[in-house]
């Protein structure tokens, strides 16, 4: 099997396909297969694979070959001992989030969350599970949220859009220490720039469309379980659910409750369209990165701009503890706030390269009003607590 110890990430990225999935024919990618029902001759295999005595595809809601050749480069990629794909990120998190937890449970959370995943901790609300708001910069207020019933420590890496950088290793001390699961959004900053690992995340979940895929032309999301979580110390997992393998209890739940049960499923296509995609993360994700530094320091000088937020930069809070964790590279998103003379609207359509859209990861550099928009749900309160102004951009 090939091995991302052996071999270079980007050797890896390429060549990952075809060395770990075998396609038929000598293909170098695995073919999109389309189809929903899968045929067996012999009836016992077909209970066999129901009841996870065997591997197999028995209905593509729950699995199809496109779809796990796309989880076992993934999971190569973080090192990890399973993972499965979902329709968006935004699916990854629900599923993964209804899967394993229950009415009565505490979950601790960022502050600083990215729009659509902070309104979506009000849908848990809504079902009896208790959600605590943090800044995860300081993992002294972490810790000192935790009682008897919290269950998850969620947090993103670098939080869009202001870059605030979480204390990804003490947290990931602190969930070790309590037996708590750390799940990590990390999709600011996948493989080639963090090893979750190395910061004890239990899962990570990542948005495929940003820069996996990177192109801006197809969803996905996925949750990779890293093998850091003893899933024998959760009480949530049905006994249904505890198959051989300790290590795949998680995963077997979130599998048959997210994909099964809810029907999240990234489509065969969507699947084979990100793996050609990952191919050059690394040469995307390094340039992304270069370019954004750049585009930081060029904008702390300008004269229309009253501040920069980028990891990258050394006036940036976390600037120290984001060498640590990412080395060189600080990721592809920035922020900032122009001066008050200057309305946001008109500078944004002054630009002629920038596109006016909602989105990252992508080949083009995108630009929009933060606070009107992705964030105007939460209102200028909860805005002011994630450090958004009404002029950022």
């Amino acid at each position: 099997m090939l091995s991302v110890k052996k071999l270079s990430i980007e050797t890896t990225l390429v060549h990952a396909d075809r060395k770990l999935n075998k396609p038929q024919f000598g293909a170098v990618h695995e073919a999109t297969n389309n189809s929903v029902l899968f045929e067996f001759g012999d009836v016992q295999d077909l209970v066999d694979v129901f009841q996870g005595k065997q591997a197999g595809h028995v209905y593509s809601r729950s699995s199809s070959s496109s779809a796990v050749s796309l989880q076992t480069i993934l999971n190569e990629l973080e090192g990890g001992v399973g993972a499965v794909c979902f329709a968006t990120g935004m699916a990854a998190i629900s599923s993964t989030f209804l899967s394993l937890l229950r009415a009565g449970d505490h979950i601790i959370v960022s502050q600083y969350l990215f729009g659509n995943t902070r309104s979506y901790m009000e849908t848990l609300t809504h079902l009896g599970i208790e959600v605590s708001f943090v800044d995860v910069t300081n993992t002294q207020k972490v810790a000192a949220l935790i009682n008897k019933n919290t269950k998850m420590v969620f947090c993103e890496s670098i939080a869009n859009p202001v870059t605030q950088v979480a204390d990804l290793k003490g947290i990931g001390d602190v969930c070790e220490a309590h037996n708590i699961l750390f799940a990590l959004d990390n999709t600011m900053t996948p493989s080639v720039l963090l090893d979750g690992k190395s910061v004890k995340a239990s899962l990570l979940i990542t948005s495929l469309t940003k820069y996996i895929a990177g192109h801006g032309n197809v969803l996905g999301g996925v949750t990779i379980d890293t093998g850091m979580f003893d899933w024998t110390q959760y009480a949530n997992i049905s006994d249904k659910y505890k198959v051989a393998d300790i290590k795949q209890w998680g995963l077997t739940q979130i599998k048959k409750r997210g994909l099964r049960d809810m029907g999240a499923t990234l489509a065969p296509a969507s699947a084979s369209q990100v793996s050609v995609g990952l191919e050059t993360l690394t040469m995307r994700m390094h340039k992304t990165c270069e370019n954004a530094l750049s585009l930081a320091k060029y904008l702390a000088q300008h004269s229309c701009v009253s501040s920069v937020n980028y990891p990258g930069l050394e006036a940036h809070p976390q600037h120290q503890r984001a060498s640590e964790l990412f080395g060189k590279r600080f990721g592809g998103v920035l922020s900032f706030t122009l001066k008050q003379d200057i309305d946001t609207h008109t500078f944004l359509n002054t630009l002629e390269l920038v596109i006016s859209a909602t989105h990252l990861g992508d080949t083009r550099t995108l630009a929009l009003p933060v606070a009107s928009t992705i964030f105007f749900e939460n209102g200028p309160e909860e805005r002011a607590k994630m450090g958004i102004q009404d002029s950022l951009v």
